[in-house]
Order: C-alpha cells, then structure tokens, then sequence
C-alpha cells in the first residue's frame, strides 16, 4: 500500500517541466566538463583549483554587469579570470614544484578571498528585470521565444568552444600538450617544453571553467562565493558518464576527437537529467551532493568491472 501511495504521488508532468532547464545546466556546465576534461584527461594532472575559479568566473561577470558592462562581454574578461587561475596554479606546480593536487587546493583556497574581495560580500545578484542577461533561469521558465533564446545561446557556445578546441588541438602546440600528458619525459626527450605546456594547458582548463561561472551566475541570477563547491565532482562526472555510455560511439571515426568532446557536453546533460529524476522521485535534496558521488562511483567502477569481467573469461 505504501508503494502504491509513493508511486501515485509521483508526476509525470512535473518531471517533464523540469528537463528544459535540467538540459539548460547541463550545456553551462559542459563548458565546464570541457576544461575538466582537458586536465584529467589529456594533460593526466588533478586540478582542484576548478572549485575556485568556478566561482571566480561568476563573481567577476556578476559585478562587471552590476558596473553596467555587455553581459557578453562580461564572459570573456570571466573567462580570462579563469585563466588567471590556472596560470597560478601552473605556476606553483611548474616553478615552485608543488604536487598538482597541493597546487589546486592552494589556488582553490586563495580564490576564496579572492572572490570575497571581488563581490564585497559573500554572494551578490543580477535581476534579469533590469539587465539583459545572456541566459536566465526565468527565459526557461518563460514563453517559447525565451526557451528557444537561452538554448540556442547554450546550445551555440558549446558548439563554438568545441570547434575551438578542436582546431588547436590540432596544431603543433596543442599536440605538445597532449604529448606532455600522455609521457612527458618523452615529449621532454622531444624537445617540447613541458611546464609551458602544462601552464598552458591549466590556463585554457580554467578559462573554461570561469567562462561556465559567468555563464551559470546570469542563469541563477546570482554569484556565490560557493557556488563552486563541488564543481570538479560534477565536471568528473561528466567526463565519465560520456566516455563510459559514448566513449565506443567515438572510437575510429574521422572526427573522434570532436565526437568525444560533444560526449563530455552530452554527459554533462545526462548526470542533470539524472539529478531530477532523482528529485522526482521525492529523494531528499540535502542529499544531492552523496547521490552525485554515487553516480560518480558507479560510472568510474564500471570500466574496472567489465574488464574485470573479461580477464575472468579470458582465465
């Protein structure tokens, strides 16, 4: 009876009205999944600072709006905060020999102050009712031309920092980064430089991040100085839900490396999507962050799990 009780109280209706704006924050926060990516995956370092220059991102396009500044052109100087961000931390890791993980954390603690010096307080606000945000919760939420501006405003940045991304990946600098990544002292033994690399590459990363930070504090309205607390969970998560359900779909095609980071973008809007059908199933909100590390878990044990299964069969 209480089965029955739970799972007519559950509607439809309401799960449907809440993807247009689950699908919204996951394209955000791919933005961020790209820079994440770009770290983890290619350059193999553990930056934590990603926390902080989420927030950094917001908060420097929140008060350059509030000084009556392009909410477009807020994006970019939030994208080079981030960048900021990430050449600190290159450069404790590269010039003062600091392990990454201490490095992320020390830049992380640091932007604390730092974006509690940039707002003047600990959280501050931009009413979509006086300026005119790029994206906002309230277009989701809004009539069909509203919808249709903040997706195609998502939808096209994703586009356009994947292509980006693309290109200079592909050039001779962009492979060095991915040559340092995948053995440096091989690509040491080949001449390239590799702390410029990886300062570089820490650089994009968290331009990235803090471009996502602007973009997210125009959604919500707001920018917090926590609203980075847990971003590198999430930015995680979608890396690997999009290489463990989309890796394969990438694999020997002509574009793979594009089609691989449209996945990390699709893993972002995947783990949103699984974030609200776990709301809707009335779950606890306060609870959301051990949900996510869950999700996080299943899909980082997954690969183990089925080569485990292999190597069994394989004996």
């Amino acid at each position: 009876m209480l089965l029955t009780a739970y799972f007519s109280s559950l509607n439809p209706l309401a799960l449907f009205r809440a993807l247009p704006g689950s699908i919204a924050q996951g394209l955000i926060w791919g933005l961020l999944a790209l820079g994440v990516y770009i770290t983890y995956k290619l350059l193999d370092f553990a930056d934590l600072s990603v926390d902080g220059s989420f927030a950094t991102g917001g908060a420097v396009a929140v008060m350059l709006i509030r000084g009556d500044m392009n909410p477009w052109l807020s994006l970019l100087i939030a994208f080079a905060a981030g960048m900021v961000a990430g050449l600190v931390t290159g450069l404790l890791h590269t010039k003062l020999g600091i392990p990454p993980i201490l490095a992320g954390i020390l830049t992380q603690i640091a932007l604390y102050s730092i974006n509690l010096n940039i707002m003047g307080q600990s959280n501050q606000a931009v009413s979509v009712d006086k300026y005119n945000l790029t994206v906002s919760l309230r277009y989701v939420s809004g009539d069909t031309a509203a919808k249709i501006k903040v997706f195609t405003t998502c939808i096209l940045f994703c586009v356009v920092v994947v292509i980006a991304l693309y290109w200079y990946f592909g050039t001779e600098q962009g492979h060095a980064i991915r040559a340092t990544g995948c053995n440096a002292q091989m690509a040491r033994a080949q001449g390239i430089n590799t702390d410029f690399c990886k300062v570089l590459a820490l650089m994009l990363s968290n331009g990235l991040v803090g471009l996502s930070g602007g973009l997210y504090a125009q959604y919500q309205g707001a920018a917090d100085v926590n609203m980075g607390r847990g971003a590198i969970v999430i930015g995680l998560a979608a890396v690997i839900i999009g290489d463990v359900l989309l890796g394969k779909l990438c694999a020997g095609k002509k574009l793979a490396f594009a089609y691989t980071l449209f996945s990390v973008i699709a893993g972002a809007i995947l783990y949103y999507l699984v974030l609200s059908v776990i709301l809707w199933l009335k779950f606890p909100s306060d609870d959301l962050k051990l949900f996510s590390a869950i999700v996080v878990a299943i899909f980082l044990a997954i690969p183990y799990l089925k080569n485990q299964r292999k190597a069994a069969k394989g004996v």
